[in-house]
């Protein structure tokens, strides 16, 4: 294959300083050790399928997370239509 390849995330560009906006949201979240335990197992293992556990408690964290910012954004909305009436 000739010609210029694909770039995905072009890693080598970011200072060390620099998060990565995906572990920022995750930190936000409060799933951020799940996280970390998911990506753990996948250097260790090499092998999702083996890291079933960690991908669960990440994957329930993050529905938490979710139903909890659901639950804030459908009070914010109720308070505003009623300082609206």
């Amino acid at each position: 294959m000739s010609g210029p390849s694909p770039q995905g995330h072009n890693w080598s560009q970011k200072s060390e300083d620099e998060e990565d906006p995906l572990d920022q949201m995750i930190l936000r979240t409060g799933c951020a050790t799940f996280h970390y335990a998911v990506q753990e197992c996948m250097a260790e293992h090499q092998d999702w399928r083996k890291c079933q556990q960690q991908v669960q408690a990440f994957k329930d964290c993050m529905k938490e997370h979710q139903k909890q910012r659901m639950e804030e954004l459908q009070k914010r909305r109720m308070l505003a239509q009623a300082k609206s009436s």
